[in-house]
C-alpha cells in the first residue's frame, strides 16, 4: 500500500483512538454515592463505556447495571451486565432490555446515583413500544424513513413518540440523581437528539412526527398514525418537555464529538508536515452531492487560484444522507467515495478516504472504502462503470473489486463520518 493511503488510514485509526471510552470517560466519572451506582446505557459505545466504568470504580463501591450495544460491539464486564440487541432496526432483545432498564431506573433510590451511558445507536436500541403499539409497526415505520433520507433528528422525533424509555422518559422515571455520558454521533451535539433523548427534554410534538411522515412519504401502519394523531389531540402523554420538574436532578455531559476525533487527526497530519484544513464536522447534505462539492472543491485547490498550498489535506464529518433508490449494496461513505471518484476521473495526486467512525458503514461489513488516482484506469479496465454503480448504490460492490475497502470491525465508539482527501 502506497503512503498517501496509508497515512490515511492512520489518520482513521488515530481519530477512532482520541473518541474511545478509555480516552475521554475516567475523568468524568461521579463520586461514590451512599448507595449503589446504577449504570444503565445504549449504543455502539455502551459496552466499552460499561467497561471503562468497572476498571476505574473501586472495587468496594456497589455497582450494578445494564447497557444496550448492537450485535458484535459487546465487551467483557463483570458488574454491568451487557446485552447486544438489534440495529438500525429495533428487535425483541433491546425491547426486553429496555423493560429490565425502565425497571432498574425506577428501583434506584435518593441515597443512589444512576450513571448513563448515551452514543450513537441508543435510539433503535431502547425502544419500548407505547401500549397500543407492536414491536413490528415500530420496525417497519423505521426501516421506511432510513430508506427515505430523512435527517436523523427527524427520524428520531417520530421514534420519541412512539417509545416508553426515548423523549425524557427515562428521566421521568427515576427519582434519584443521574449523571447523563455522551458519546455524540450527532450533527450540533443536541443531547434531545443522540440516542433520542432518554434523559433529556424534547421540545418535538406529536404533530411533529405526523407531518414528517407525510414530508418523506412513510406509509406507517394504520396503529402508527392512528397513535400519532391521538397524541395530537392529547389523547397521549406528550414526550417531555423543557423545564419539567424530572430533569432537576439530571446533569449532561458530551464527553467526546466529531470536533474530539479531527482534532486528533488534524494533529496526526501536522506531525506528518501536512497543513489539515477541516471543512466542516457537521455536513449532512446528501452523501452524492457532497461527493460532488468536494470534487469540485479539489479541482480548485491544485488550480492557478488555489486556497491552500500543497500538500493539504481537506477533512469533514458529520452525517450525510442516502435516499435509497436502487438494490445495491453500500453506506453513505462509500456513496459519497463514488461520488468522488466519479467528478475526480483519476485526477492525479488526490488520494481519499471515507469511513464511519463506528466501523460500519449502512449494514455492511466495512466501515468504508479509499481511492488513490490509479482506480480510475483500473475501473476502466474491469468494466466497473461508477455512474451505474452509483444510481444502483452499489458503492460497496465497485470498491471491494477494486480490492479498496476499508475494515475495521465494531470500534466500539461513534462519531460519525470521517472524510479526508490528501491533495500530494
Amino acid at each position: 500500500m502506497n503512503r498517501p493511503i496509508q497515512l490515511l488510514l492512520d489518520s482513521f485509526h488515530g481519530a477512532i483512538s482520541a473518541v474511545q471510552a478509555e480516552a475521554v470517560m475516567p475523568c468524568h466519572l461521579p463520586n461514590v454515592p451512599l448507595g449503589t451506582l446504577y449504570v444503565i446505557g445504549a449504543g455502539k459505545a455502551a459496552a466499552a463505556m460499561a467497561a471503562t466504568v468497572e476498571r476505574h470504580w473501586p472495587a468496594d463501591a456497589p455497582i450494578r447495571g445494564l447497557v444496550l450495544t448492537r450485535h458484535g460491539h459487546g465487551a467483557a464486564t463483570q458488574r454491568i451486565e451487557v446485552v447486544e440487541a438489534g440495529h438500525p432496526l429495533p428487535d425483541a432483545l433491546g425491547m426486553d432490555g429496555s423493560a429490565r432498564m425502565l425497571k432498574l431506573v425506577a428501583n434506584a433510590r435518593s441515597d443512589d446515583s444512576v450513571l448513563a451511558l448515551l452514543s450513537g445507536g441508543g435510539s433503535s436500541l431502547l425502544t419500548l413500544p407505547e401500549a397500543s403499539l407492536r414491536l413490528a409497526d415500530i420496525q417497519s415505520v423505521t426501516h421506511t424513513l432510513l430508506l427515505s433520507g430523512a435527517p436523523i433528528a427527524e427520524i428520531n422525533c417520530v421514534r420519541k413518540h412512539l417509545s416508553r424509555t426515548l423523549g425524557g422518559k427515562l428521566a421521568a422515571a427515576c427519582q434519584a440523581p443521574a449523571r447523563v455520558l455522551i458519546i455524540s454521533d450527532v450533527v450540533g451535539d443536541d443531547p434531545a437528539v443522540i440516542a433520542s433523548g432518554p434523559f433529556a427534554p424534547d421540545p418535538s410534538t406529536y404533530s411533529d412526527c405526523i407531518a414528517i411522515l407525510d414530508r418523506w412519504s412513510v406509509d406507517a401502519s394504520t396503529a402508527i398514525l392512528t397513535f400519532l394523531h391521538e397524541g395530537s389531540r392529547g389523547r397521549h402523554q406528550e414526550t417531555l418537555k423543557p423545564g419539567e420538574a424530572c430533569f432537576n436532578h439530571v446533569q449532561t455531559r458530551i464527553i467526546a464529538t466529531a470536533k474530539t476525533a479531527f482534532e486528533a487527526a488534524s494533529a496526526f497530519f501536522q506531525r506528518n508536515g501536512i497543513p489539515a484544513i477541516v471543512l466542516s464536522t457537521e455536513v449532512e447534505a446528501e452523501a452524492h452531492i457532497v461527493g460532488r462539492e468536494h470534487a469540485t472543491l479539489v479541482k480548485r485547490c491544485i488550480g492557478m487560484n488555489s486556497p491552500w498550498p500543497r500538500p493539504v489535506v481537506l477533512l469533514s464529518g458529520g452525517e450525510t444522507r442516502v435516499k435509497v433508490k436502487g438494490s445495491g449494496r453500500g453506506g453513505r461513505n462509500t456513496e459519497y467515495l463514488l461520488s468522488l471518484t466519479l467528478h475526480l476521473e483519476g485526477m492525479p495526486g488526490i488520494y481519499a478516504l471515507a469511513a464511519d467512525t463506528d466501523g460500519i458503514d449502512g449494514n455492511e461489513d466495512n466501515a468504508g472504502a479509499w481511492i488513490s488516482p490509479e482506480h480510475w484506469q483500473r475501473a476502466r479496465s474491469l468494466n466497473l462503470d461508477a455512474a451505474d454503480y452509483l444510481a444502483r448504490n452499489d458503492a460497496y460492490n465497485y470498491f471491494k473489486a477494486l480490492g479498496a475497502l476499508v475494515s475495521t470491525g465494531a470500534t466500539q465508539t461513534n462519531v460519525n463520518d470521517y472524510r479526508a482527501i490528501l491533495i500530494t
